[in-house]
C-alpha cells in the first residue's frame, strides 16, 4: 500500500528526463547567449546527459514491471558513471599545476573530420588547455563539478527507484 508521499516510479523517470532537459537547456544557454564555447570534454559530458535523459524518458514512457525496471535502473546508474567519469576527468585537468597542463589542441570538430572516431575519443580524453581553463563557477564549484554531483545523484536515484519500486 502507497502513503500518500510515495511517487510512482513513472513520475521520478519523468522528472529526471527533465532535469537533464534543463540541464541540457542551460548548456546551451551558456554557449549561445554567454558565449562560453564548449571544449571537447564538455561536449562528451553533453552526450552523457543526452543519454541519461533518453533513457529516463523510455522508462518513463515504457513504464515496465519488475525485470525491465531493474534494467533500466542498471542503464541509469551506468549512464551516470560514465558521465561522472568523463566530469572527474575534466576536473582532474582543471586542477593540474600551470606547467603540467596539455597544450591546446584542434577543436573537436576538425578532429572528427580528420581522424578516426576512436583517435578523436583518446585525443579529447587526453585533454587541452583549453579543457583545463574554468570559464564559469557558482558556489566556488566549476561547471564540471557540479556535472559530476548531477551525474551521481541522477544516476544513483535513477538505479534506486527503478531497483526498489513496487508499482
Amino acid at each position: 500500500m502507497k502513503t500518500k508521499f510515495e511517487l510512482p516510479r513513472r513520475w521520478f523517470n519523468a522528472g529526471g528526463f527533465f532535469i537533464c532537459s534543463g540541464l541540457l537547456g542551460f548548456a546551451y544557454f551558456l554557449q549561445f547567449y554567454q558565449d562560453l564555447d564548449p571544449c571537447p570534454l564538455c561536449i562528451f559530458q553533453r552526450l552523457a546527459f543526452i543519454t541519461l535523459g533518453l533513457v529516463f524518458l523510455l522508462a518513463a514512457l515504457h513504464h515496465p514491471q519488475r525485470i525491465g525496471s531493474r534494467i533500466y535502473g542498471v542503464s541509469l546508474a551506468m549512464a551516470g558513471l560514465i558521465g561522472a567519469g568523463i566530469a572527474s576527468r575534466h576536473l582532474w585537468l582543471q586542477h593540474l599545476p600551470p606547467d603540467q597542463i596539455p597544450e591546446c589542441g584542434p577543436g573537436l570538430d576538425y578532429m572528427l573530420e580528420v581522424f578516426p572516431l576512436s583517435e578523436t575519443i583518446r585525443m579529447a580524453f587526453t585533454g587541452s588547455g583549453e579543457c583545463a581553463d574554468i570559464v564559469w563557477s557558482f558556489l566556488g564549484i566549476s561547471m564540471p563539478g557540479w556535472t559530476l554531483l548531477w551525474y551521481l545523484g541522477l544516476g544513483t536515484t535513477g538505479l534506486l527507484v527503478n531497483w526498489c519500486s513496487r508499482d
